[in-house]
């Protein structure tokens, strides 16, 4: 992401690692079916293969999914940027933001992760969210931070 003059980064960061745990064990659990499948039908062998082959595959997208995604917020913007092959990115202006609103399951509490929802000024945009990120407080106080620093910035309107 180009930044402006004078526009400086407050957050820069992808989906936690924790947020991608249901995505693990979804994949562990095809592991292991498709190891056990193999390993009755064809032999010790092929299952342990296909079994380890399979679980790599399950790593390296899980790894993927989180690094395709990245989330910025800047003294002027907010950036999603998703997708590594193809890209799709969203982007509004800071003082574009009215609410910002948390959303923790018990699951995701646990696992301190959560998603953060931006509500914008004059878009129909309701899909402007930061995913899975840990702590999502923390990226509350982010744009408090950003929207202030934008505003100080800012000369005072005059009557």
């Amino acid at each position: 992401m180009d930044l402006h003059a004078g526009e400086t980064v407050v957050f820069d960061g992808h989906p936690s690692w924790r947020s991608t745990m249901g995505f693990y064990l979804k994949g562990l659990a095809l592991v292991l079916v498709v190891g056990a499948i193999v390993f009755v039908a064809v032999d010790e062998v092929a299952g342990g293969v296909a079994a380890f082959v399979l679980f790599d595959t399950v790593v390296l997208l899980g790894l993927l999914k989180r690094a395709a995604t990245r989330y910025v917020i800047t003294t002027e913007r907010l950036h999603i940027r998703r997708g590594i092959l193809s890209r799709a990115t969203q982007e509004t202006r800071i003082e574009r933001v009215q609410n910002v609103n948390t959303q923790q399951s018990i699951l995701e509490r646990l696992l301190q992760v959560g998603t953060v929802d931006f509500d914008t000024a004059g878009t129909d945009d309701s899909e402007f969210r930061f995913t899975g990120v840990a702590d999502p407080e923390d990226v509350v106080r982010a744009v408090d931070r950003a929207q202030r620093e934008g505003s100080a910035g800012t000369p005072a309107p005059t009557a």
